[in-house]
């Protein structure tokens, strides 16, 4: 289940966001701590799954949702749009629009149902064309990855929507690039290409975490997105799943990621 890898990912790098050592020992150091939380990127795939299955506009689904868990870390321009029922969409690009559509890839069961979902995941918050964009990549990579589409299929699809000659941080660098050149990043184009990458590099659902370790990044946003994709291509993550749903997630949270 993507929505797993996601969540999983979410806390993962939780502990890391803001305060990456300089020296992290990232292909040994411990992947779940005391220091590891579920964050806004939990809280909101669940509302975003919870829209879908409840027949909610994602709109009501993510105002219900935040306003319950009004502390899991927003954006500023998103805790305002949580706040006001009046606020309409704000134009952002940031990647809350990415790392919140994991159900979507793996719950539909066609091209054209992802990326119309996707984009009506992104576009009541995220309606720049690059969070848009971001949304549907992302969960157009889970999609292929569950249908059995190769890593290099996703390369190029994800070469398609984040070329060299017009992103910064394209799919096509390499993760050894990125560990000299990254900067921390927080929207669509600076995160979604680079969590495709450490995905594209890895051999198994941990090694693409300890990729996403590697970088001075929005780690656990960046772990929510890959983690997705990652968790979806190899069936799995190979952790104790249940285990640690239940030791870092409440009972309510629970029982929609059992859903």
């Amino acid at each position: 289940m993507a929505i797993i890898g996601a969540i999983l990912g979410d806390i993962a790098g939780s502990q890391y966001e803001f305060g990456r050592p300089i020296n992290l020992d990232w292909k040994n150091c411990k992947l779940f701590t005391d220091r590891c939380y579920f964050t806004d990127d939990t809280v909101m795939t669940l509302a975003a799954k919870l829209a879908i299955l409840n027949n909610k506009s994602f709109t009501e689904s993510y105002r219900e949702w935040g306003r319950k868990y009004p502390n899991a870390g927003y954006g500023n321009n998103f805790e305002t749009w949580l706040r006001y029922d009046d606020k309409t969409a704000y134009g952002s690009f940031g990647n809350g629009s990415a790392m919140r559509c994991s159900y979507i890839g793996e719950h539909f069961n066609t091209e054209k149902e992802v990326i119309e979902w996707a984009t009506k995941s992104a576009e009541c918050t995220h309606n720049h064309p690059e969070g848009i964009k971001g949304a549907v990549v992302t969960a157009m990579c889970i999609y292929m990855a569950r249908t059995g589409v190769t890593k290099e299929e996703i390369y190029e699809y994800a070469k398609k929507n984040y070329p060299k000659d017009d992103y910064q941080y394209s799919v096509e660098y390499k993760i050894e690039d990125y560990r000299k050149i990254y900067q921390w990043n927080e929207t669509c184009q600076g995160s979604v290409p680079v969590a495709i990458r450490c995905f594209l590099e890895s051999g198994d659902y941990e090694s693409f975490l300890r990729n996403v370790f590697s970088l001075k990044c929005d780690m656990d946003t960046l772990c929510a997105i890959g983690g997705g994709i990652a968790e979806e291509f190899y069936h799995g993550t190979g952790l104790n799943n249940d285990y640690l749903l239940g030791h870092y997630l409440n009972r309510q949270l629970y029982r929609i990621v059992e859903m």
